[in-house]
């Protein structure tokens, strides 16, 4: 079955078409607009008028694409920011009525559901305790289990790369204390929703969504950006110490200029690269592989019954 995904993120705007057979996922098309859909929610607990216009832009975009690649089954699902937002609802009947596009607010757990099954379904089976790292504008999601099996823990946290942004740097590069100020939040949090127990128990680590991959990139100073290269990348621990000292020692106009760093990226790469780290360091990480398959290759694969 040829199937349309589109995630409706907290930063970012994507769409995966995909033929999927026998529980894989052939790729056909894979956009990403960064959108921002997040701005402000955190502060007012509403969706701003013209982040939701910079989502329809791109989805008017995607419904063509969509529609020209005869899609059989569309499917979107809405994260955080429309989770976390009073006027979501408002939102999501402007994309049905405009665009013909069905969009659920998934709760967490379904979240992490489809990013755990995305992100390990084309890895082997070895029985190994894997944390899935999923670090998305408006929250992180924990998720660990074994690869080919329902997770057995997962959380959600608040700790998202536009809300720790928001939240703690109000400079250009961030000073000191607001890089103290964001990483001390984002361990606590990590530290208070994951047990120790928990922690403990991982083996390896996969790190999805933006954060990650664009980390991956700039590490290899891909440009143009090369998913081949990016998907099973090992980020080392002391690989991504070394970025986020760059990232955050640069003002915002330098830090667009770095090699395989898309440039709306730029403005909230290191409150992302904190999160990244501060999670490495919670779980005794010293490396964790990227991946290009997340929630959008697990609501794919969900749509479509394998038969294999």
């Amino acid at each position: 079955m040829r199937v349309a995904v589109l995630d409706l993120g907290t930063n970012s705007t994507r769409l995966l078409v995909a033929d999927v057979q026998d529980g894989r996922v052939r790729e056909l098309e894979r956009k990403t607009t960064i959108t921002r859909l997040g701005q402000d929610v955190d502060r007012t607990g509403r969706l701003a008028d013209e982040a939701m216009e910079r989502v329809y832009d791109a989805v008017a975009e995607y419904r063509k694409l969509i529609d020209d690649v005869e899609a059989e089954r569309v499917v979107a699902i809405a994260t955080s920011a429309v989770r976390d937002s009073s006027n979501g609802g408002e939102f999501r009947e402007t994309l049905r009525t405009r665009f013909g596009i069905e969009a659920y607010a998934i709760p967490g757990e379904a979240e992490a559901r489809l990013t755990f099954l995305g992100a390990t379904s084309a890895r082997p089976d070895d029985h190994e305790p894997t944390l899935v790292i999923d670090i998305g504008g408006g929250s992180t999601e924990f998720v660990i289990g074994r690869p080919g099996r329902d997770p057995d823990f997962h959380v959600s946290t608040q700790a998202g790369s536009v809300r720790q942004t928001e939240r703690h740097v109000d400079h250009d590069p961030p000073r000191e204390d607001e890089l103290t100020a964001l990483a001390e939040e984002v361990r606590q949090t990590i530290e208070a929703e994951n047990p120790p127990k928990v922690r403990d128990g991982v083996e390896r680590g996969i790190a999805v969504a933006g954060t990650a991959t664009s980390l991956a990139a700039v590490a290899q100073e891909l440009e143009p950006y090369d998913a081949g290269k990016v998907d099973g990348y090992a980020l080392r621990r002391t690989e991504v110490e070394r970025m986020l000292d760059r990232l955050a020692s640069v003002p915002l106009e330098e830090r667009e200029q770095i090699r395989g760093l898309h440039p709306r990226r730029a403005p909230t790469i290191v409150a992302g690269t904190v999160i990244l780290l501060e999670a490495m360091r919670a779980f005794g990480l010293q490396e964790v592989e990227t991946s290009e398959a997340d929630i959008l290759h697990g609501a794919a694969l969900e749509t479509v019954p394998d038969n294999g």
